[in-house]
């Protein structure tokens, strides 16, 4: 065989196994969305995220195949890496935000409607979660007051869950006091 035919070969079986990967991975998320009772829009921006990675490692694999020697691949990713850490080092919240909404997502036991007071030695804060999304986690306190807490945030805080406890908010009453 001659070493084209051997190329085309790998990057077959490279792009099949990103397939493979990609199809293993998406319906992992999906059993975990659905154990744990998640937004599915949640759901998609994990998908988005381990998507990119796949494509990255893939792309890099066949970049490997077809005679790109590593030595110049490790100077053209030192540069896109020193380019791409400069123009993020303003971003860096927004991808520590990231980063921890894909760890809350698949190692949190936090789910949606859960009751949770969140430790805080200057302010205590009691509410029902409302939404999980990639930047932030909204709880709705007692009060009908709306929280918006940063993920990054939300993963360094003491969490309490209560135990199947719900918390009614004053816009959530719809039946008026019983009168004698």
């Amino acid at each position: 065989m001659d070493p084209f035919n051997i190329r085309l070969i790998e990057t077959a079986a490279g792009i099949t196994i990103y397939v493979l990967l990609r199809m293993l991975f998406y319906r992992y998320i999906d059993k975990t969305v659905q154990s744990q009772m998640m937004q599915k829009t949640r759901s998609k921006i994990v998908k988005k995220s381990i998507n990119l990675i796949l494509i990255l490692t893939c792309g890099l694999f066949n970049t490997l195949v077809w005679g790109v020697e590593p030595s110049e691949m490790v100077y053209f990713m030192s540069s896109v890496l020193t380019v791409v850490g400069i123009a993020m080092f303003a971003q860096w919240s927004i991808l520590s935000n990231i980063t921890s909404g894909i760890l809350l997502f698949f190692n949190h036991n936090i789910r949606l409607d859960d009751t949770i007071s969140i430790i805080d030695k200057d302010y205590e804060v009691e509410g029902r979660i409302s939404d999980i999304g990639l930047f932030f986690i909204v709880l709705k306190t007692p009060e009908g007051e709306v929280i918006n807490i940063p993920n990054n945030v939300f993963s360094q805080k003491m969490i309490k869950k209560h135990p199947a406890k719900q918390i009614e908010t004053k816009h959530e009453q719809t039946e008026p006091p019983a009168q004698a």
